[in-house]
Formats: structure tokens, sequence, C-alpha cells
């Protein structure tokens, strides 16, 4: 399969995306523990992207 440098510039911005709801995730769960499950969806989705999984 051929990776061109859209998949590569995508694939950054998935790990980018991914770490940016991990903080926000760790952030409400530490402070806001009662609705740490809002970020999950968007963070387990782009973890997912970021693997190639999907």
């Amino acid at each position: 399969m051929e990776t061109t440098s859209t998949s590569k510039s995508s694939k950054g911005m998935d790990w980018i995306l991914f770490l940016v709801f991990l903080v926000i995730f760790v952030l409400m769960l530490m402070y806001v523990d009662e609705f740490f499950w809002v970020p999950m969806p968007f963070m387990l989705t782009y973890l997912v992207k970021a693997l190639d999984s999907m």
C-alpha cells in the first residue's frame, strides 16, 4: 500500500488530536471527575485512527 504525504500528515494530526484529548481527559478526571467520560470517545477514536486500525 502506498503512503502519500496526505496520509502521513493526517496520521500526524491524528496523534496530535489524540494527545490533546488525552490531556483534556486527564484534567477532567482530576478536576471534574463526574464528566471524565465526555472526551473519552474522541480520545479513543483518534488513537485508533493514529494506529491505523480503522
